[in-house]
């Protein structure tokens, strides 16, 4: 057969089932083999916006999706979702064409080497040389990017190798089971979690595995050790149990970090440095840490863990709860956390019966986002000021529920990772939350979610400037830089393309524009005029912001 038709047969073996992307010339053979293939192939409007819609399918389904871009620019256009996907381990698949391989030697129409700009933000990065490898680096690839921690691979066809006919047949996918924690290691855990007296729980991005999370619930049921998740863990404990201590990582001297500064020892599960950095909860690096994770923890000089547990998280957990049952809890002192959760709980309710026209707070947003939104719906937050008050004041009941970039923190992610979002979940309502600046970086996509007539509503959240950078600049010097702009006439852009629009007056309006987005057939937008005069206020109480955009 046609190297490309046995590109794609691979593919179907890997079960990749969606293809997001921009063809272009060079991925001409690699097009025509698809056509015929059950792989379906999802045409975008940016390659950009085909990496996001790969990233939230692998965020949502944890199977790879492939994102595509030709040569080049197409391939350029690629890397920042490619990037972000990566940093948030999410998995991947990307595809790019390229030149003739007789031609990559020298200076060539758009030739680059794309491979070599891909190494820092993929976990491997490969071209193919010769037609008769190409199950050999299928198979490879789609190992590397499944294996924990999940994350992105990049194969590129040039377009000579393409067109070659090979005998070569694909290589059947054999699974194996993770490795998991040693028993000495989970013994000398728990002896240090038994004889601590305030513990408290770190989860980050590996406690949203379905598995990792039920048995993190299990052992907080049996124990009542508190658990403040990351912005990336949200869900991983339901909002309501008593045990959730919400949301770390927004401020460092928010509500939740006496909890932390209360401890003597941390338990981090699944933690990622990128997401909440030890310096912020561990200045002096002298906390006690329990590192339980798929790989051992990386070295700094504020995360220095005097335990680690490394293998499968979620059989890590069961390990534990088993100590649990044979030795029964300790008698552990959790008045601090009980208290920051009561704390954090009336400051999430404090403005949810704010009646006001004109601008809204961010707080009063997002507690109507909250009563609205089902269990299993899904939000997805972009990058700006409104992700700092998602990340603080929408909490979730279950993982992946509330999706938001925080390793590569890239705007212009939310628009398309809904349209992602829409399509692995149908039956679930998708709210996308963007600021009016993130929004424009990918507006280009509503063309894809209307052709699509996926059922998803994208809150835009109007301040006319770039308002995190507003906050931020204000916070350290006390005045911004130049940073406001005009946008469009939101309901003549929403009519351009063909969705329906909503546009808020005042908060009253919330709730039933949600509900009536929700009920209607295709994207919905919403677009709500936000107060940002708030960013200021909770700075002064909290202290200085110490995330990172």
């Amino acid at each position: 057969m046609k190297a490309s038709d046995l590109f794609v047969k691979c593919l179907e073996t890997e079960g990749i089932e969606y293809i997001f992307g921009v063809p272009g010339e060079e991925n001409a053979d690699f097009m025509m083999s698809l056509e015929d293939s059950k792989i379906q192939f999802i045409l975008c409007r940016h390659e950009q916006g085909a990496a996001f819609m790969a990233e939230i399918y692998g965020r949502l389904t944890g199977e790879p999706a492939g994102c595509l871009g030709t040569l080049g620019p197409g391939a350029t256009n690629l890397i920042t979702g490619v990037a972000d996907a990566n940093m948030d381990r999410a998995p991947m698949l990307v595809l790019t064409g390229q030149g003739s391989s007789d031609r990559l030697h020298k200076e060539s129409h758009q030739v680059m080497d794309v491979v070599g700009m891909f190494k820092p933000v993929t976990k491997w990065a490969q071209t193919v040389l010769n037609e008769n490898t190409i199950p050999e680096i299928i198979r490879k690839g789609v190992r590397i990017i499944r294996t924990e921690k999940p994350g992105a691979v990049l194969i590129e066809l040039p377009e000579d190798i393409a067109e070659k006919e090979t005998s070569k047949l694909p290589i059947e996918p054999v699974r194996f089971r993770r490795p998991v924690a040693d028993d000495k290691a989970v013994n000398r855990a728990w002896d240090a979690i038994k004889a601590a007296k305030k513990p408290i729980i770190l989860a980050g991005n590996g406690c949203i595995r379905k598995r990792a999370s039920a048995q993190l619930r299990t052992f907080c049921e049996q124990t009542g050790i508190g658990v403040i998740s990351t912005f990336m863990a949200k869900g991983c404990v339901d909002m309501d149990a008593p045990y959730c201590l919400y949301t770390a990582g927004l401020q460092a001297k928010d509500v939740v970090f006496h909890a932390i500064d209360d401890a003597d020892l941390i338990i981090t599960l699944g933690f990622d440095m990128v997401e909440y950095h030890p310096h912020l909860w561990n200045p002096n690096g002298q906390k006690t840490i329990v590192h339980a994770d798929f790989l051992p923890a990386e070295i700094d000089e504020e995360y220095h863990p005097k335990f680690e547990v490394v293998g499968d998280l979620a059989h890590t957990l069961w390990m534990l709860n088993e100590r649990v049952k044979a030795d029964g809890p300790s008698n552990w002192d959790f008045t601090t956390q009980t208290e920051a959760r009561t704390a954090m709980t009336k400051e999430l309710a404090e403005y949810k019966d704010d009646d006001v026209q004109g601008v809204v707070r961010p707080q009063k947003v997002l507690w109507d986002c909250r009563e609205v939104m089902g269990p299993n719906d899904v939000l997805l937050s972009d990058v700006g000021a409104h992700k700092m008050w998602i990340a603080r004041h929408y909490q979730c009941h279950e993982p992946n529920t509330c999706l938001i970039p925080n390793g590569f923190c890239s705007m212009g992610f939310a628009l398309p990772g809904a349209i992602a979002a829409g399509m692995v979940n149908p039956d679930n309502n998708v709210l996308a939350i963007c600021g009016d600046a993130g929004f424009m970086m990918n507006v280009q996509e509503m063309e894809t979610a209307k052709r699509l007539n996926v059922n998803i509503t994208v809150m835009v959240w109007e301040d006319n400037m770039y308002g995190l950078i507003a906050w931020k600049q204000e916070n350290s010097f006390g005045k911004h830089t130049p940073l406001s702009f005009d946008n469009p006439d939101w309901g003549k852009l929403a009519d351009a393309f063909g969705w329906h629009s909503h546009l808020i007056k005042g908060s009253s309006e919330i709730v039933p524009a949600l509900k009536q987005s929700f009920a209607e057939s295709g994207p919905s937008l919403i677009v709500v005029p936000i107060d940002y005069r708030e960013n200021m206020l909770l700075t002064k109480r909290l202290g200085n912001i110490a995330a990172s955009i």
